[in-house]
């Protein structure tokens, strides 16, 4: 596991503050990140991927009330509930709050979050003080990345990579709607 500096937390801090994106390493694979509520960022997001816009996008935190400002309040026996699943691999589609950019949701009324497991990622927004977007590091239909370098030569300047090992996980995360139960990704 990689431990994030304090000059390397101060870079990225600035980065994201200035719409910027991050690649960075998650369970996985690299994954594709910025502020969930700057719009500018999420479009850039959306550019590099060329994906479509009515996707919506998940958004990764390290700890639960990191999602407070996304997500509407849940009742104390659905936060026992999701003791189950986080921290842990599984994003889970919840009702969204107002503050919420469209674009994170695309044409979808929910959100899919996640508390993650990855040590690096908890820290990573446990210095940063905020939930991250993760998206797959690639282009739409393509393989995700799995490396640094890989995605320095995909992503070149357009992205700020930080270094690290990505997970044990060979599939992405597996998706549920919270309020029906139901998989939407395995």
């Amino acid at each position: 596991m990689y431990v994030y500096n304090h000059k390397l937390i101060q870079q990225i801090k600035a980065h994201l503050s200035n719409g910027g994106v991050i690649a960075y390493p998650t369970e996985s694979c690299y994954g594709l990140g910025c502020d969930p509520f700057n719009y500018h960022a999420i479009n850039k997001i959306i550019r590099i991927k060329g994906r479509s816009k009515t996707k919506g996008l998940i958004v990764i935190a390290g700890k639960l009330e990191q999602l407070n400002t996304l997500i509407q309040p849940l009742p104390a026996s659905s936060k026992t509930e999701l003791a189950l699943y986080w921290p842990g691999f599984y994003s889970l589609i919840l009702k969204v709050t107002r503050k919420v950019p469209r674009n994170l949701i695309g044409a979808h009324r929910k959100i899919a979050v996640r508390v993650t497991q990855h040590r690096a990622v908890q820290q990573l927004c446990r210095e940063l003080q905020q939930p991250l977007v993760s998206t797959s590091a690639n282009k739409t239909g393509c393989k995700p990345i799995k490396s640094y370098r890989e995605c320095l030569r995909q992503f070149g300047k357009q992205v700020l990579v930080i270094p690290g090992l990505i997970g044990l996980n060979q599939k992405p995360s597996t998706i549920i709607d919270w309020e029906s139960k139901k998989i939407l990704r395995k």
